[in-house]
């Protein structure tokens, strides 16, 4: 047997080991064993009864709470086993709250140790009172577009929604007596950011890792930021393939609209707003990556996500909003959703990564969906780059130079364009990164080649 989530050996007793039995009654509870080294070899333990009888008293007085010390022989040698049960209210060592998780113990502290002290108490993070907010602050115009969403779907009757707005949120259950609930500023509030810094969606396109070309960031509502997210990206970010079935033109994205979509919908409604991170959405030439700062649920796993599981939304107040708008389902079908709309289209399967920082969702381009930029496009993205010297016809001048007359050197080709050195430098390196430039030979005696 190995240490694991409910076992933990220690050679022998120190009073600091009330911090692990602090930390398993906060988690799943387990068993701290002393007289056992971390090989899992029996050493015995010193004193064993008179420990019996110190280690309850200082739990009892230090924890307030009770555990089970038993004796135990083993090859000759005594051990001590101190049964720690999970307890349903939140154990504090000197106002200290530790935590087993796996075979480690961690002290849990700002954001993780809010959602512990929420969890403890039943209550969720979007479900917390906000005291400087009122219905009146809420945007009337994402009222009514909940309302027509709402009548839509059917998950809400006409009467409900046509009651006055107080009636309506609280119906939703968005507010604790006379406060609005957090979720309530997320999903009505014009500017959620004013309550809840990194409430908003971030975009950038990547040539790679390091090489960002252009971004944008959308905020507003949660409503307007998925909907905004998916026009900004496929207006700006994603190309459509064009084909055309008689008179009609038919546009195929390198990611299906519903996958996408629900994948977006995913973030939003199960981030840690508390973490003040935003949702970023990395586009590559041959990817979409959206990375969400959220938490699978406890001892949940890649394959369990993947397969048939309950709904356990992060933000259940949030989620209720957008299942009542017909947004997303209620029954933990959003991932298979996915699967299917990709599969339908003929794209590849999305991938899915849990990190303890939050969640990735990849979607990989069939090659017919690669691209690379255009030299036109190039010009426009190192605009911004290349500032202070006629930026968008740089590159163009670079490409029309060197196609009349590939043997030039960066220094000839700097006075012919009127740039400096090294903004050709730079453009030169940019061309050839995003395939429209290639240096055939040596520095020396070599040329350039421009690309098609």
């Amino acid at each position: 047997m190995n240490e694991n989530q409910h076992i933990e050996w220690k050679e022998s007793w120190r009073d600091d080991y009330l911090k692990w039995i602090c930390g398993f009654a906060n988690a799943e509870g387990g068993v701290l064993v002393i007289g056992r080294n971390d090989k899992g070899i029996t050493v015995g333990v010193k004193d064993a009864r008179k420990l019996m009888e110190d280690i309850p008293n200082k739990v009892r007085d230090i924890l307030g709470i009770m555990v089970d010390v038993n004796l135990q022989e083993e090859k000759g040698k005594e051990l001590l086993e101190i049964v720690v049960e999970s307890y349903p209210y939140p154990v504090s060592y000197k106002c200290e709250y530790h935590y087993r998780s796996g075979n480690t113990k961690q002290e849990l502290k700002g954001a993780a140790l809010d959602r512990f002290l929420l969890k403890k108490q039943g209550l969720h993070w979007d479900g917390v009172p906000l005291p400087n907010a009122s219905a009146n602050d809420l945007d009337v115009k994402t009222l009514a577009y909940f309302r027509k969403q709402a009548l839509q779907s059917q998950r809400l009757s006409p009467e409900i929604l046509a009651e006055p707005d107080d009636a309506l949120l609280d119906k939703l259950h968005l507010l604790e007596g006379k406060y609005l609930k957090r979720a309530a500023a997320l999903l009505f509030h014009p500017e959620p950011e004013r309550f809840f810094t990194g409430a908003y969606i971030k975009i950038g396109f990547f040539e790679s890792n390091i090489d960002l070309r252009y971004q944008d960031e959308v905020h507003g509502d949660l409503f307007s930021q998925v909907n905004k997210t998916i026009e900004v990206l496929q207006a700006k970010y994603l190309k459509a393939l064009i084909s055309y079935s008689g008179l009609s033109r038919i546009e195929t994205w390198p990611v299906p609209d519903p996958a996408l979509r629900e994948a977006v919908l995913n973030a939003v409604v199960h981030k840690d707003y508390g973490s003040a991170i935003p949702i970023q959405i990395s586009v590559y030439p041959d990817k979409v990556m959206i990375w969400n700062p959220g938490q699978l649920p406890s001892e949940w796993t890649i394959e369990r996500l993947l397969g048939k599981h309950s709904s356990q939304p992060y933000n259940p107040d949030v989620a209720n909003a957008f299942f009542r708008a017909g947004l997303i389902e209620a029954w933990g079908r959003g991932i298979e959703r996915m699967m299917d709309a990709c599969a339908a289209a003929g794209t590849p399967a999305p991938e899915f990564n849990a990190e303890a920082t939050g969640l990735w969702t990849v979607f990989h381009f069939l090659p017919e969906h690669v691209f690379r930029l255009t030299s036109q496009e190039v010009a426009g993205k190192l605009a911004g780059e290349l500032a202070g010297e006629t930026p968008v016809k740089i590159p163009q001048r670079v490409l029309e130079v060197l196609g009349s007359n590939p043997g030039m050197t960066l220094p000839e080709l700097a006075k012919t364009i009127g740039a400096s050195l090294r903004t050709v430098e730079r453009t030169i390196a940019r061309l050839v990164k995003v395939g429209q430039l290639r240096r055939v030979g040596p520095k020396k005696g070599g040329h350039w080649e421009v690309l098609p």
